[in-house]
């Protein structure tokens, strides 16, 4: 039997699960084993326990086939644990390296106690990591093993069971078990350690208290369950009167119930404010009820809540409240002075514009900071004017830029008083980045992120760690423009996960694929064979779409191919259409090339898409092309000369070299020479196309935009949506070969 049993319940944390994980995998201390409990989760957290059982023969999956709770899925674990010892842990939470080990030294040496208790800390998505404000509490000195009645004191630490070891054979003995609801914590950790014959402590950081910077925490959520509390109460108390030994509990037990019952009444963000009222009566009914003979209140403040909690009284102790709140804002009045005048005054008309009603039929959009019409919000309107077009549509665009805004899209020049106004009244608005600071959400509208990528470098707060890709960002700011959202578009779930995690914000997240990528499912072989004489390419010639990234850190444009030298290489039959964020600079080589048609630039051509369609293969090196260009199934070749410094700098979410998506060169000789060889679209680049398929292409369907409009726009259930079509059941839009041959026999 192993030492250790760890119990992970899992439920929508997929952004998360893996750091959890991977924190107990790598431990240096291996006598264990993880029972993983995927509590019924609609994300991919059980997917991904799967994946690491079947990679670590120490992790076992039990899948609930419906949800039960935090409570009783740790139960089930718990039926599961084969170990010692068993220790509880958050699945967005994690092990500080090296916690085992100590974990199982102490135990060592303090003689296998029936509870061992550790310390955490408190991390924070700014990177801030606060240690347990009572670790007093946990001073080890002797004795090293005790009852609760010589360190009383320990029952004021946060009621919780993931900073504890337990014996099994006690939790056995006792028959110790999770109850459903809120707050299932309290009866375990009361019960437990009021039962404990011997105790001991380690005063040592074994657990990073990850704190969510929105959701995942039932002490900031607004709901009727926080009613639950009074349920664990009744079940601690009802322990206690089954075992009279434990009797001598009871004064302890009762300040820690109105403490808590006062903490879920002080908290603005627990109970609905047309709830509190009933909370009191129910809370001083407890009081009444439970209150100890000869129990002495605590004084100062404290004390007068318990008095006026015995009275009965909530006017009055709202009254305490308003009180010290007032005092508290006084104290903080200078302060704000300051931050107040550090604000931007909002624009007068703007203003003016917000306290009109919403305007429930207009829809705003904008695209690459305001410079296109493209990209998913594009796919978006055409599709929202086809099955809505009683919603007007508005496209935010920077004066610069209108002129590259196709013919009949209604224009608002951003900073005009016609973009304030937009803005301010329209029910929708939809990006594929961040609108401005300013922007105010209303309540009632609804901020649709489309994004614009699937992600291979570090992004949002991820970059944190990558200060070469961040440029000085205020991730603060970028946190307060992703409150704004209401949903993300996803179109795979590696995206999902990644979104959900470095934008902990409230939002919904929508697996419905991009938009932009419908047409790469649903174009024909005539458009393919259009998109290709748009671009001039002669029939029977091969096209490569070469479309690098972006090198936030190079401080300006780095040629990563001798363009002149790549097209003698590869022949009069090839064209290449290139797609950079600039273009190489003039020579008379390379004037020829270009007016010969064997090379395109194509950086300005306003739909990628289209050049997707017309292209055999793509040839890029980190760009989310390869991503969508994946949909097609048509050969992808990675040209990664730099693939050290650019993960390095930038960070990555896998290793593109080791799970590329095609042949991989590294310099431009070995390029040409898989591009020559037919190694680009040999069974062996095929192979490896067909498994990066598998992972990044889950939910092009072609069907996205009418999903996005369905439910968003028409109000439709998600449950009433187009199925996703699988993978092996899509036929994208034929290569251009087919499309010669699919004419020709027509």
């Amino acid at each position: 039997m192993p030492r250790f049993t760890l119990v992970v319940p899992a439920f929508k944390v997929q952004g998360y699960l893996r750091a959890c994980l991977d924190s107990v995998l790598e431990q240096d201390f291996g006598d264990f084993e993880v029972v993983a409990v995927d509590d019924c989760s609609p994300d991919a957290s059980g997917a991904i326990l799967d994946e690491y059982a079947a990679q670590d023969d120490r992790v076992r999956v039990l899948h609930l086939p419906q949800n039960v709770g935090l409570g009783r899925a740790r139960n089930a674990g718990l039926k599961q644990a084969r170990g010692d010892y068993v220790l509880f842990l958050d699945s967005d939470d994690t092990l500080t390296p090296g916690s085992l080990s100590a974990i199982a030294e102490r135990l060592d040496a303090t003689d296998d106690p029936d509870i061992l208790i550790y310390d955490y800390a408190r991390t924070y998505w700014d990177g801030r990591v606060l240690r347990n404000q009572r670790e007093d509490l946990l001073r080890e000195r002797e004795p090293a093993t005790f009852s609760l009645e010589q360190r009383p004191e320990l029952l004021d630490l946060l009621q919780i069971v993931w900073n504890k070891a337990y014996r099994r054979d006690f939790i056995e003995e006792h028959g110790f078990e999770f109850p459903p609801g809120y707050y299932e914590d309290a009866p375990w950790t009361f019960c437990s350690l009021i039962t404990a014959k011997r105790i001991a402590v380690l005063d040592r950081i074994c657990v990073h208290y990850r704190q969510r910077r929105q959701g995942g925490n039932i002490l900031r959520t607004v709901s009727r369950k926080h009613f639950d509390v009074f349920d664990q109460y009744d079940r601690i108390f009802q322990y206690v009167a089954e075992h009279p030994d434990l009797d001598h509990w009871r004064p302890e037990l009762f300040r820690k119930m109105v403490d808590h019952y006062l903490t879920v009444l002080d908290r603005p963000g627990r109970l609905p404010q047309s709830a509190r009222a009933e909370f009191f009566r129910k809370a001083a009914a407890d009081y009444r009820r439970r209150k100890p003979d000869n129990f002495v209140r605590p004084g100062g403040v404290r004390g007068q809540k318990y008095r006026l909690l015995a009275l009965g009284s909530y006017p009055a102790l709202a009254g305490l409240k308003a009180v010290n709140r007032t005092r508290h804002t006084l104290s903080k009045s200078g302060r704000r002075r300051i931050q107040g005048a550090k604000r931007q005054v909002m624009n007068a008309h703007y203003r003016t514009q917000l306290r009109l009603p919403l305007d429930e039929n207009l829809a705003v959009f904008s695209a690459y900071w305001s410079r296109s019409y493209a990209c998913n919000p594009a796919a978006i309107d055409a599709e929202l004017a086809r099955r809505a077009p009683h919603i007007r549509r508005v496209w935010a665009v920077r004066a610069g830029d209108v002129h590259k805004i196709p013919e009949g899209v209604d224009v608002v020049r951003v900073g005009s008083r016609e973009y304030w106004t937009a803005m301010a009244r329209a029910k929708y608005l939809v990006n594929n980045v961040n609108f401005g600071d300013s922007v105010v959400k209303r309540e009632g509208s609804v901020h649709i992120q489309t994004h614009h990528g699937t992600p291979l470098k570090s992004m949002g707060l991820d970059q944190r760690d990558y200060p070469g890709s961040a440029h000085g960002m205020d991730f603060e700011k970028l946190l307060a423009r992703c409150d704004r959202w209401d949903y993300s578009l996803s179109s795979n779930r590696h995206s999902t996960a990644v979104w959900e995690r470095v934008y902990p914000c409230s939002y919904v997240s929508l697996e419905t694929g991009y938009p932009r990528n419908d047409v790469l499912l649903n174009a024909t072989a005539e458009d393919v064979l259009a998109a290709r004489r748009e671009l001039g390419i002669a029939d029977g010639t091969t096209a490569i779409l070469y479309a690098p990234t972006h090198r936030e850190y190079e401080p300006g444009f780095v040629p990563r191919l001798d363009l002149v030298r790549f097209a003698e290489q590869l022949g009069p039959d090839t064209t290449l259409l290139i797609r950079g964020h600039y273009f190489y600079d003039a020579s008379p080589e390379l004037a020829a090339l270009r007016a010969g048609g064997r090379i395109v630039d194509v950086s300005s051509h306003p739909t990628v898409e289209r050049l997707y369609l017309a292209a055999d293969a793509l040839v890029t090196d980190y760009s989310s092309a390869m991503f969508d260009y994946a949909n097609l199934d048509r050969p992808i070749v990675i040209y990664a000369d730099d693939w050290e410094i650019y993960s390095a700098v930038r960070g990555t979410y896998f290793d593109l070299l080791q799970e590329p998506p095609g042949a991989v060169a590294t310099t431009q000789d070995e390029l040409a020479e898989i591009l020559n060889s037919g190694a680009w679209n040999d069974g062996a680049s095929a192979k490896l196309r067909a498994a990066f398929r598998e992972r990044f292409c889950d939910f092009d369907d072609g069907r996205a935009a009418e999903r996005v409009v369905r439910h968003i726009f028409l109000g439709e259930d998600a449950a009433d949506l187009p199925p996703i079509v699988p993978l092996s059941e899509r036929r994208p839009a034929p290569t251009p070969t087919q499309a010669v041959a699919s004419v020709e026999t027509v």
